[in-house]
């Protein structure tokens, strides 16, 4: 509608993996209707399919439109200029992004960026609507307080064609069946994604694994299986290509860190493995385990823990009694409490003069209705 109107579109991303896959799905959907897309990233420029030279000076080749008259369809005819949908990073922040006409700012898993963030592409034009988007679980009385300000809508059912996913918690010595499980899945032609908390080891003591020497390892594990990594410390080229060969199934297993909580669509993944499963917390652990069951197939995620502490254990019990993001949510929230909704600390019960952002939904729902009437 937006475009229709002649009003360009910016969609932002809080990483170059999402954002490129979500660049070439918008494409192949709005390109037809007259709609030019482009992907703005910090290492990528891709404007009309022409590629042009990246921050590191190198240039990528990208698929050019095919040739032909320009594609019509749903813009009003008689259009002298072709509206843009701008797919991007943190780069759609930058002085040097600034579309003509900006009617409608997307931000998606918009808890990957600060509220200061939103209200500087919202600047970027003239007023437009604004639609932010997360999957990430949060409470309802914690929903009503941080998006007072917003229209919230509220998707509390899975996508159609999804298979059902279990989630166990399992110990360290039982990785021997757990790498069993996944060469079965592997051997039945699925892909597998196997999670940790570090890309390199600071202290080998701790116990916590890296992602670069597991890898070297699970080569070995795995074998005859093609195994690739991914982190967030290598080149957006290297991370394309990765994501590519997992997504076009000749990588079969993806090690990999948090890096891929958000966005990352391969429906053919059945089976996460986490370890250290402790080390994350309940809703990034929630958001990990919905890169699989994306395929009618079923799916399982296992994740390895110590557990040393009884909270630890109520938290990971929680990801296996349930796949509800709401009830995770507000058990995370009973758990750890809210932390300061206006200062720095993540957890912990903030010191209100009344009021308990654990039991009393009415209450803040009726505070912010007062507020609107006030406002």
């Amino acid at each position: 509608m937006a475009a229709e109107s002649g009003f360009d579109v910016a969609f932002m991303a809080p990483t170059e993996v999402l954002a490129g896959q979500q660049w070439a799905r918008f494409r192949a959907w709005f390109e037809p209707l007259g709609v030019a897309v482009e992907l703005h990233t910090g290492n990528r420029q891709i404007r009309g399919g022409a590629e042009e030279e990246a921050a590191d000076g190198t240039v990528r080749r990208s698929a050019a439109r095919p040739p032909g008259p320009a594609p019509t369809g749903g813009l009003p005819s008689g259009s002298e200029r072709r509206p843009v949908l701008y797919v991007g990073t943190h780069a759609l922040l930058e002085p040097s992004f600034a579309p003509a006409r900006l009617g409608l700012v997307i931000i998606d898993e918009q808890h990957k960026f600060g509220v200061s963030q939103r209200e500087e592409l919202v600047r970027k034009g003239r007023y437009p609507h604004a639609l932010v988007m997360t999957a990430t679980p949060i409470p309802r009385t914690l929903g009503l307080t941080l998006y007072g300000d917003l229209d919230v809508s509220v998707i509390d059912a899975a996508p159609a064609g999804r298979g059902h996913l279990r989630t166990f918690v399992r110990t360290a010595d039982r990785l021997p069946q757990v790498w069993e499980y996944v060469r079965e899945q592997l051997r039945l032609g699925r892909q597998a994604f196997v999670v940790y908390p570090r890309v390199e080891e600071a202290d080998p003591a701790s116990g916590v694994k890296a992602v670069l020497a597991e890898f070297e390892r699970l080569r070995s594990v795995l074998t005859p299986y093609a195994v690739g990594l991914l982190h967030g410390r290598m080149a957006a080229a290297e991370k394309d290509r990765v994501m590519t060969d997992f997504a076009g199934r000749r990588v079969a297993v993806l090690v990999t860190t948090s890096v891929v909580e958000v966005g990352v669509d391969v429906p053919n993944a059945s089976v996460m493995v986490i370890e250290n499963a402790e080390s994350f917390g309940l809703a990034q652990l929630h958001q990990l385990r919905g890169r699989v069951a994306r395929s009618p197939h079923p799916a399982s995620c296992i994740l390895i823990a110590t557990a040393k502490t009884a909270e630890a254990r109520r938290r990971l019990a929680v990801l296996e009694g349930t796949a509800d993001g709401f009830q995770i949510a507000e058990a995370d929230l009973q758990l750890r409490g809210p932390g300061e909704l206006l200062g720095q600390a993540q957890s912990g019960i903030p010191t209100f003069r009344f009021g308990d952002l654990t039991r009393d939904l009415a209450l803040i729902q009726q505070a912010r209705e007062l507020a609107r009437e006030l406002v």
